[in-house]
C-alpha cells in the first residue's frame, strides 16, 4: 500500500499528516481547527477515494494562514513520499466537476516540475472562519511540495461555496486518476525515465 507520514513541527504550526493512495475504505480524520477546510479536506478525500488524516495545532488566534499553508505543505510532501518512485502510475488527470450553478476545472502533471495556476474568479472573503485567500495557498503548498503541476480553474459560477467545494472534489478525482497504476506495465511515464 502507497502510503506517506509527514510530521512536521514549527513556531507556528505542528502537523501530522497520513495520506494513504490505495485507501479506499480507510479512515478520514481531519482537524485543522478549522471547520470549512476540514470539510474541504474530507471532500478531497472522499472523492479521490484516498485514505486522509490530518491533525493540525496552529497559531488560530492570528489567523487560519499558517495552518492552511503547513497543512498544504505536509500533505504535498506526503503525497511525494507515497508516489515512491511514481512506477506504473497514469501520471496525468483531468477532471471537470459541476456543482449547481458552478463548473470547476482541476488537470495536474505528476512532473516533478511543480507549478501552479489558480484561477477561481471572484470569490467572498470568508467562508465560515475560512479566509478564501487560502485556497490558492493552500494548492500552491501541495503542488510545490508535491513536485506536481496543478491547473485549478473556475469556468463559471456564483456561489463562493460551490466554487472552492468544486475545486476540492476536482482535484480530488483528477489526483486519484493520476495515481492510478497500470499493473501491466511497471515503467517509470516518462521519454526521461525518470520523474
Amino acid at each position: 500500500m502507497r502510503i506517506g507520514k509527514i510530521n512536521r513541527t514549527t513556531k507556528e504550526t505542528k502537523i501530522k499528516v497520513e495520506l494513504k493512495l490505495d485507501g479506499r475504505g480507510s479512515k478520514v480524520e481531519i482537524s485543522s481547527g478549522i471547520g470549512f477546510f476540514d470539510h474541504m479536506l474530507n471532500l478531497f478525500a472522499a472523492h479521490g477515494q484516498f485514505g486522509l488524516k490530518v491533525s493540525c495545532k496552529g497559531d488560530l488566534e492570528i489567523d487560519g494562514h499558517h495552518s492552511v499553508e503547513d497543512i498544504g505543505i505536509a500533505m504535498g510532501a506526503a503525497l511525494k513520499e507515497a508516489l515512491g518512485d511514481k512506477r506504473g502510475i497514469a501520471r496525468y488527470g483531468t477532471f471537470f466537476l459541476p456543482m449547481d450553478e458552478t463548473l470547476a476545472l482541476v488537470s495536474l502533471d505528476i512532473s516533478g516540475r511543480p507549478f501552479l495556476v489558480c484561477e477561481l474568479g471572484e470569490l467572498a472573503p470568508a467562508i465560515g472562519n475560512f479566509d478564501t485567500e487560502l485556497v490558492e495557498e493552500f494548492l500552491r503548498a501541495f503542488a510545490f511540495n508535491a513536485g506536481i503541476t496543478l491547473h485549478a480553474k473556475i469556468i463559471y459560477g456564483k456561489n463562493s461555496h460551490h466554487k472552492v467545494e468544486a475545486i476540492f472534489k476536482a482535484l480530488g478525482h483528477a489526483l486519484k486518476a493520476a495515481v492510478a497504476v497500470d499493473k501491466k506495465n511497471n515503467d517509470v511515464p516518462s521519454t526521461k525515465g525518470v520523474l
